[in-house]
């Protein structure tokens, strides 16, 4: 696999699985993770499979699941 970077084209992350939400909806509102071989997670919106991927670290993925556990970001839905 190519040097993953921020921005990068999502079909060039060739072999990783994406994974949605249950919760996401037929209207293709939701986001995509992948777990990379080095440990980093992508994320890429559904509904531009093709367009860019954000890279993020393990330790930052899970600082937003936990604070998205904890109602962090609660009020950006309410």
């Amino acid at each position: 696999m190519r040097p993953t970077y921020n921005g990068m084209a999502a079909t060039d992350l060739r072999g990783v699985v994406w994974q949605k939400s249950r919760r996401s909806n037929s209207q293709g509102n939701c986001v995509e993770f992948a777990k990379l071989p080095d440990g980093d997670v992508a994320v890429r919106n559904s509904r531009h499979p093709d367009g860019p991927a954000l890279i993020y670290t393990r330790a930052e993925i899970e600082a937003l699941i936990l604070g998205a556990k904890d109602g962090d970001f609660d009020g950006l839905v309410q």
